[in-house]
Order: structure tokens, then C-alpha cells, then sequence
């Protein structure tokens, strides 16, 4: 693949959003979940195997990497932002959105017509019991914390709370050159909880209003919750198809997922 060019495009209330452009043909926008941008390897690696067939976007969301971030925080805006990346496309695209960006995709999905086709990545919606139990205003909560300067302890919080991450885990990740990275971005976690809604519920009457082809994409060693959401996702968008990728868990290679995405996107 040839290197990306990088870009910006403007979102309607004035945040550049910066992104990688790579490949020729059909577009294909990538949206990514919490905590990473557009260098990180998955969805880098995602963009470097479609773009033989695809023009691939992939983009950094609002806060993160070399996009803006113009406050206040609102979910509406992030789907603005996806919309500005498409009319840079050319004004229709497919989309893929992974795990928080799944539920952003499909949330924009059920609003813009300029979405021709969509797969998702194990959003996180919790439809069981055995899902992680989260506060109703978990993204105010979060918000408060940023607002006081306690970077170290919302990425704490959304790691064990929301990602179930151990504990122990977290506290040697501390430890860890990278982990200054992870606050960084501490302020889109709040963002990230906004856009999953109170307690992470399924918006099934949303889901219902989806009228484009859909792939819902789940891993096999992943958690039961996840599996049984994603099920769920398939179950309330007309007509989606839904695929357990053997051997996968929510940090899903890149080279398990892109064969999925260019059978489903270069289908009529």
C-alpha cells in the first residue's frame, strides 16, 4: 500500500477532523473505540488490506490524536463529525465501526442515508445479566473527574468498570511508558459513555430504524455479554447478518477482520 494522505475535514460546528486517506475505489470509513486513533495497529492494518479495493477513511474522533475538540461534548456532534468525513469521501460511504464506535456508527447508521452499508464489532450493549453493571450517569461521573483533574483515576475506572479490566492489571499498566497516552484521552471516555447511553442499554427502537445491509461481527473466545449482544444488535436491525470470528477476543487482529469486511462490502 501506498503511504496514507492525510487530511481534514470540517464538522458542522467547526472542528477539524483529521484523517488518513489510502486505496481507490468505493469508500469505506473506519470508526474506532475507546482509547485509540488513527495509528493504532487494528484498524490501521483493517485499512492497508481493504485499500487494493477501497478509498479507506480512517479517522482520529473528536478529542483525539490531530482532530479538534470544541466543547460542550454532545453524541449529536460526533455523528456530525462521521457525516463531514463522508461528504469528504464524496458524499456516501460504507462504514465500520468497532466496539464504542460500533454504537456510534449504528446510531449514525439509523440517522444518515449517506451510510450505504455497515459493520460493526462487538458493540457493548448490556442485554444480560452477566454483563459489567455501570451507573446510569457513568459519563457525567467521568466528565466530573476530568473536570477536577483526575486523568490517572477515570482511566482506571473505565478500564475495570466498563472494559473489566482486573485490577491488578491496571495498576502495573500505571507503571508502563504508555500510560500517559491513556490519560491523555481520559476525556473521551466521558464521551465514550455518552455515546453507549445509561447502563450501556440496547437502543432496539433505534436498531429497528436501520434500512441499509448490516454485519454484526463478534469473537469467539470473547465475553458471553458481548457475544449475546451482539446477537441481540443483529436480532433488532432488519435483515443483519451476524458472524462469530473463531478464535477472536474483543481485541480482534487485524488480518481476522479484514476478510470479513471486504466479503461483506464488495457484496451486491
Amino acid at each position: 500500500m501506498t503511504e496514507p494522505v492525510s487530511r481534514t475535514a470540517t464538522s458542522a460546528d467547526g472542528t477539524r477532523i483529521a484523517f488518513d486517506r489510502s486505496g481507490s475505489g468505493p469508500a469505506v470509513v473506519l470508526v474506532h473505540g475507546a482509547f485509540t486513533d488513527r495509528r493504532h495497529p487494528t484498524l490501521y492494518g483493517v485499512a492497508a488490506a481493504l485499500a487494493p479495493w477501497f478509498t479507506v477513511f480512517n479517522y482520529d474522533r473528536r478529542g483525539r490524536g490531530a482532530s479538534g475538540d470544541t466543547p460542550p461534548y454532545a453524541v449529536h456532534r460526533e455523528i456530525e463529525d462521521l457525516a463531514a468525513v463522508i461528504e469528504a469521501a464524496g458524499g456516501s460511504a460504507m462504514v465500520f465501526g468497532g466496539s464504542s464506535g460500533a454504537a456510534l456508527a449504528l446510531e449514525a447508521t439509523a440517522r444518515d442515508p449517506a451510510i450505504s452499508k455497515l459493520a460493526v464489532w462487538e458493540p457493548p450493549y448490556h442485554v444480560d445479566e452477566s454483563a459489567p453493571c455501570l451507573p446510569d450517569d457513568f459519563a457525567a461521573q467521568l466528565e466530573a473527574l476530568v473536570g477536577q483533574g483526575r486523568r490517572a483515576e477515570v482511566v482506571e475506572r473505565f478500564m475495570v468498570e466498563a472494559a473489566e479490566v482486573p485490577v491488578e492489571a491496571v495498576t502495573a499498566m500505571r507503571a508502563e511508558p504508555s500510560w500517559p497516552e491513556l490519560e491523555a484521552v481520559a476525556h473521551t471516555l466521558a464521551y465514550e459513555a455518552a455515546v453507549m447511553g445509561p447502563g450501556n442499554a440496547l437502543p432496539a427502537g433505534l436498531l429497528g430504524a436501520i434500512n441499509r445491509p448490516t454485519l454484526v461481527l463478534n469473537g469467539e473466545r470473547s465475553p458471553a455479554w458481548m457475544t449475546s449482544a451482539g446477537r441481540a444488535v443483529a436480532k433488532s436491525v432488519p435483515g443483519a447478518l451476524h458472524r462469530v470470528l473463531e478464535g477472536q477476543t474483543h481485541n480482534v487482529s487485524a488480518q481476522a477482520l479484514a476478510p470479513e469486511l471486504l466479503e461483506f462490502f464488495v457484496a451486491a
